[in-house]
């Protein structure tokens, strides 16, 4: 009797431990087909106006996310951190907030703090179209980024110049540099992108040099029609709002480069007490004296800016 029970008890265990097992196996299955971010709280934010469109520059330490949501409903995912586990829940949440009518994404550079976030948001969301930089990388990381973009079997271009979106909302998105595939300088094969609606115009630097800047320079120069593609004309005089290159880094955002666009405003995306030194103290002089209101995300953490009525108004704050 006792040998019955104890070989009773051992296939209790047995089963019981076999259960245990099984429950595991099946959450790492939905873990890995349903990745838990889906599960976050979204990231409240005000409502937008009906002809609003918003930027808003995520507070993602050294690193560049920038979000275009555009009034027709479409939202832009310009770069996405750098791939950390509290920046990406951080991005992830964003996105949901914004519950976006369709989604795309864009790497404007092929460092991992631009594009280090893309394959998370690829994970998690439907995704209609990637823009991938000129000059790819040949890091693992990277690597992974291409392969959840085949996976996914989603649509994709190169930003190079030329390159454009149109929202049905009139507001479009045109890239003046670089040239075209095959440079190569990750830094200066960046996206530099230019964006206009109801006469707003916007520039968003990525890492482009000063270097880049003087050839940019020169070749508006020529002529101030350069860089317009088809009826999308691209106007770089007074400008009214500048996204800061490369953090605020002094080898880029020249006193001529600010001469030219001599924005009302700008926007540095850059971590608290980062070992770069960003932003630059002859950036923020450069700012200062070429008239900017300057808006820094180590500071005030994610910054929005809101287009309507043909006015920009920068809001610091935002969230609730």
């Amino acid at each position: 009797m006792r040998s019955d029970l104890r070989r009773l008890a051992r296939l209790r265990r047995a089963v019981r431990w076999a259960l245990i097992a099984l429950i595991v196996a099946a959450l790492a299955v939905a873990a890995a087909l349903v990745p838990y971010r889906l599960l976050l709280p979204a990231v409240v934010l005000p409502e937008r106006g009906e002809d609003e469109l918003r930027l808003h520059f995520l507070s993602v330490g050294q690193g560049d996310c920038t979000i275009a949501e555009f009034p027709s409903g479409a939202v832009l995912v310009i770069d996405a951190g750098d791939g950390s586990f509290a920046n990406d829940d951080y991005i992830v949440r964003y996105v949901k907030g914004l519950a976006p009518a369709s989604l795309m994404l864009a790497a404007t550079h092929a460092d991992s703090d631009h594009y280090g976030g893309l394959t998370e948001l690829l994970r998690v969301f439907d995704v209609e179209k990637v823009y991938l930089p000129a000059v790819g990388s040949e890091t693992g990381a990277y690597a992974r980024l291409l392969s959840a973009v085949e996976q996914e079997g989603c649509a994709t271009e190169t930003f190079v110049r030329y390159k454009s979106l149109l929202d049905r909302s009139g507001a479009y998105l045109v890239c003046i540099s670089p040239h075209a595939e095959g440079e190569t300088d990750e830094n200066e094969a960046a996206a530099m992108l230019y964006l206009e609606y109801e006469g707003v115009r916007v520039v968003l630097s990525s890492d482009t040099s000063s270097a880049r800047e003087r050839e940019l320079l020169a070749e508006y120069a020529l002529s101030e029609h350069i860089f317009d593609h088809g009826r999308l004309e691209v106007d770089l005089t007074d400008i009214d709002l500048l996204k800061v290159a490369h953090h605020g880094s002094a080898g880029a955002t020249s006193a001529e480069w600010l001469a030219l666009l001599s924005p009302a405003a700008a926007v540095i995306s850059c971590g608290a007490g980062n070992s770069y030194g960003h932003p630059a103290e002859d950036t923020l002089r450069r700012l200062f004296e070429a008239g900017a209101e300057h808006y820094r995300t180590d500071e005030l953490g994610t910054v929005v800016a809101s287009i309507d009525g043909g006015a920009c108004t920068i809001h610091t704050h935002y969230t609730e």
